[in-house]
């Protein structure tokens, strides 16, 4: 599903440099492209994915924070994600839980530092249910079995090409202001309500590109700058008229819009730093 947006990059700060490229390398399978002075970039096939940085007096990831919940890399098919939950199995490392959203089929972990990952698979987009504007997901077991069967002891060899950053999910202050911020100034859709908790917006009706929760706690404080945790993330559009009309409606909103070279760079109510870029 083409769309006028992706979530094309996110920045983490981390503990310990050598430690994050042998997790993200070694079990997810990215590949290192750049490195040095305590930065590393990991992508696939030289596009770059993740921007990891370790500065000096970074802390563990404090708790309860606005910020990262989790990031969300999109497999091409169900065949991939079947490959990798069996290089999870038999690698060893944990997981957090596995889900079928009916959207979409997805796994969770997290990095060394406690940074939320989602690896998933999505259904093909005709099957999946609107109501009035608002598409129908879940959270109920995954199909476990079925999903190793499809994938039929295929080996795990990396991120596969055509890998993307489906969507980012993201612990906020509260719902009411970060909402405004979002479609107002971004130009999102809401497409999904979880209760008064949680909210799922998108472009060109997907199923989210981003999803925004108070689960942290209503009111809950921003992250220390010397805490582990997402520095920033990028959205990239398709065009450059597209971003100019953002600008703009980010001034009438008031938000902080600075430019930074050829990107521009904005704060969601809730501390969350954005790049957009075309």
């Amino acid at each position: 599903m083409q769309s006028q947006i992706t979530i094309d990059s996110i920045s983490l700060k981390v503990v310990d440099l050598n430690r994050s490229i042998q997790f993200y390398e070694g079990v997810l399978g990215f590949q290192v492209l750049d490195r040095g002075d305590g930065k590393a970039i990991l992508g696939i096939n030289q596009t770059p994915f993740l921007y990891i940085n370790q500065p000096d007096g970074i802390k563990p990831k404090e708790a309860r924070r606005t910020g990262l919940y989790h990031f969300a890399i999109l497999l091409p098919n169900r065949i991939q994600l079947g490959s990798f939950l069996n290089h999870m199995i038999n690698s060893g490392h944990s997981l957090q839980g596995a889900s079928d959203h009916l959207v979409s089929e997805a796994i969770y972990l997290a990095d060394p530092d406690g940074n939320g990952i989602e690896v998933y698979a999505d259904r093909p987009s005709d099957t999946w249910k609107w109501n009035n504007g608002e598409v129908e997901m879940a959270s109920i077991p995954l199909d476990v079995q079925n999903l190793l069967a499809v994938s039929q002891g295929k080996a795990w060899v990396g991120m596969p090409n055509g890998t993307t950053i489906g969507h980012i999910h993201l612990h906020v202050k509260e719902l009411n202001e970060s909402e405004k911020f979002y479609t107002n100034g971004l130009d999102f859709d809401v497409v999904t309500r979880y209760g008064g908790q949680a909210l799922f917006i998108s472009y060109n009706q997907y199923h989210h590109h981003i999803g925004l929760n108070t689960w942290n706690g209503v009111g809950a404080p921003e992250p220390s700058e010397n805490s582990v945790g997402m520095v920033h993330y990028t959205i990239k559009f398709r065009d450059a008229e597209k971003l100019s009309k953002i600008i703009e409606q980010l001034n009438l909103l008031g938000a902080l819009i600075v430019r930074e070279g050829e990107n521009w760079k904005t704060i969601d109510p809730s501390g969350n730093q954005i790049v957009l870029s075309v």
